[in-house]
């Protein structure tokens, strides 16, 4: 028997410098919505999510608060964990890069590029560097890319403060990878998604790549993975940051299963504000190291709390603590997939959160579900109907609710996540439209055998969607399956059109799944 397909999948590791809000949130549950319906779908994944321990971000937050930059990691990381938790993500590993198997694999990758020697010299070397820096985005920005903001501080593309920096450092030789870089981008269009960001990207290397600095001088940063060979030396951040996602498949044990197995990685899926990290830096540091290339990386957009970006700076970060306290979980999970177009930015307010979730769940599918059920109970011996022949509205409905597994898995290599759901909300409006049409209470006097037919094939579409509705929301998902008594077992896609409903199989007592959520606006959602 041929074993499943692999698929490695990660989000960004997140900087534990404060506690996770709902931008942390979002990029958790998309991710977590790919790697499960992959699984679903019969692929063997492995999903990786965790915390960047290092870098002098966290050394500032730590001194501002009197206590050490370990302390203030050990105190936020498990609030990711419990975040990972909470919104039921179901990552395989949550990595954290204070762990001495990162620090193995930090160690071995640096010896490995810098055994790598080119026409100009090895790929790392000793100098020195001055320039700009951020450290709220821990990058090095050109004098060309800043702005000066109204009262003359020097500003990052990102709108962060920038610092000027001089130290000694290793370099990495970055430009030696620039016609490299871009062939890569030729030769796999694919490689940077979605377009617009592959475009930004090609754009910037086209303007030309410096080496860039891999280290800082203990005197000036003394948290993070030690440089091989000189104790004067710590990693820079993000050298160390990206190796992680080669750290949770077993490098540098590059001959071991796992290693095998899942390597090189399908997606990494990041905020839109470090593309070029993963698509510059990372590459080119693989292809120094003669290690596969992941073959893609998606970046994401924002979010915006009623058309603001969501930030610490500007204090309305939400917490995925709160806002799941005040609408559940899955509602959440679906709103911020449905509502969002995935790539670009999305604004979230109350108003949208309750006007979504009512209309697709509790509305159009919850209330379907609840409807038919109800009439099973009744008038069915609270068993699966028995079908009589089928009408044309009856198969035209049954083939919606059959393709749509086709529709969705083609939407979903695209990592098209709301067009996934919207094909599969369609097909429940249409069995809305087929239900009140043929109007089953009203046949329950004049044909019985038709109504019978009618409830059977509108819950079979519920199972339908159901079983597709899992990656985003799993555990009503789970509890409407549990209503429709499928087994456990046969609730994969491979089993959508294999195992339709059996008639005269007992139901139990149906229960809403979807509550309707209240109009009146949390105090602090």
């Amino acid at each position: 028997m041929t074993p499943p397909k692999a698929f490695y999948i990660t989000t960004a590791i997140s900087y534990p410098n404060g506690a996770p809000h709902i931008g942390h949130a979002y990029e958790l549950i998309s991710t977590d919505v790919i790697a499960r319906f992959k699984r679903l779908d019969g692929y063997d994944v492995h999903f990786l999510t965790g915390v960047d321990d290092h870098g002098q971000k966290m050394v500032q937050t730590a001194k501002a608060r009197g206590i050490t930059a370990q302390e203030l990691a050990d105190e936020m990381a498990p609030k990711f964990h419990a975040m990972a938790e909470r919104l039921n993500a179901s990552n395989d590993d949550f990595i954290r890069t204070i762990e001495p198997r990162h620090e193995r694999a930090c160690q071995h990758l640096w010896e490995s590029i810098a055994k790598n020697e080119g026409e100009k010299g090895p790929d790392i070397y000793l100098g020195a560097y001055s320039g700009w820096y951020s450290v709220r985005d821990e990058a090095f920005y050109g004098e060309d890319e800043l702005t000066v903001s109204e009262n003359g501080e020097k500003l990052a593309p990102t709108g962060t403060p920038v610092e000027w920096m001089e130290d000694e450092t290793y370099f990495f030789r970055l430009s030696a990878y620039q016609d490299k870089i871009l062939k890569l981008y030729e030769d796999h269009p694919d490689f940077i998604q979605p377009a617009s960001r592959r475009n930004e990207v090609m754009a910037f290397v086209k303007r030309g790549l410096t080496d860039l600095s891999i280290s800082r001088s203990r005197t000036k940063l003394d948290w993070g993975v030690g440089v091989p060979g000189d104790p004067r030396h710590v990693m820079y951040v993000w050298f160390d940051a990206l190796t992680n996602y080669l750290t949770a498949v077993g490098y540098p044990d590059t001959d071991s299963e796992m290693f095998k197995r899942y390597w090189p990685a399908d997606a990494h899926i990041i905020g839109k504000d470090i593309v070029r990290f993963h698509a510059i830096i990372w590459p080119a540091m693989l292809m120094a190291a003669n290690i596969p290339l992941p073959k893609r990386v998606f970046g994401h957009g924002f979010l915006y709390n009623r058309g603001e970006k969501m930030s610490k700076s500007v204090g309305n970060v939400i917490d995925p603590f709160t806002i799941t306290d005040t609408y559940g979980v899955d509602p959440i999970r679906y709103f911020f997939c449905r509502e969002v177009p995935y790539g670009a930015d999305g604004t979230y307010s109350h108003e949208t959160v309750v006007n979504r979730v009512n209309a697709d769940l509790a509305n159009d599918l919850g209330n379907l579900a609840q409807r038919s059920l109800s009439m099973i109970a009744k008038n069915c011996d609270a068993q699966v109907p028995l079908h009589g022949a089928l009408t044309k509205e009856d198969e035209a409905l049954l083939h919606s609710a059959s393709s749509l597994l086709s529709t969705v898995r083609e939407q979903m290599t695209r990592f098209e996540i709301h067009n996934y759901l919207a094909s599969v909300f369609e097909v429940v409006s249409d069995a809305n439209r087929y239900f009140a049409s043929q109007e089953p209470w009203a046949l329950k006097k004049t044909d019985p055998a038709r109504m019978a037919t009618v409830l059977y094939v509108t819950i079979e579409v519920v199972r339908y969607a159901a079983i597709l509705l899992q990656p985003v929301v799993p555990t009503s998902a789970a509890k409407l399956l549990d209503m429709l008594s499928v087994p456990a077992d046969e609730r994969r896609f491979e089993h959508l059109d294999g195992t339709p409903l059996k008639p005269g199989t007992p139901l139990p007592a149906p229960q809403g799944v979807f509550p309707r959520l209240v109009d009146a606006e949390a105090t602090n959602p």
